[in-house]
């Protein structure tokens, strides 16, 4: 079976457009489980309020349920410290909002540790990140 992690970006582009049945997505593909990275669920509960916090905590204790949470470890916090500091040296700092990235790099970097693909919106930090450290990932809504 393989694995999807979604990046906030899909989650928030899909409650955006008004249809929050992103949410309540289990599986990528028939073969594919998603993941729910912890990073993400931070990023969601950051930004929810109301019913939208609801949806979150279902999110949060199905994914609990099925222990598919995805949690950086000290190895993915090291390499995106890496990762961080060799784009900071190709692009420069204040080109890159290196805290920015911060989020975006510890979910790829988690997510290479299990072999699963990232999907996100937000193809340009993804692809810089991909240039100092392999991972699949891919541009997708759903």
């Amino acid at each position: 079976m393989r694995a999807a992690v979604f990046d906030s970006s899909v989650y928030i582009a899909g409650i955006r457009r008004g249809d929050d049945a992103v949410l309540a997505q289990r599986r990528v593909a028939s073969d594919t489980l998603l993941w729910l990275s912890s990073v993400v669920l931070e990023e969601l509960y950051a930004g929810a309020s109301g019913q939208m916090r609801d949806s979150v905590e279902r999110l949060e204790n199905d994914f609990e349920r099925a222990k598919r949470i995805l949690v950086p470890n000290l190895g993915d916090w090291t390499q995106t410290g890496q990762v961080l500091a060799r784009l900071a040296a190709k692009y420069g700092y204040e080109k890159i909002g290196q805290g920015r990235l911060t989020n975006d790099a510890l979910i790829a970097m988690s997510a290479a540790r299990i072999g699963a693909r990232v999907i996100t919106v937000n193809e340009r930090d993804f692809r810089k990140l991909a240039e100092f450290r392999p991972f699949q990932w891919g541009v997708g809504l759903f």
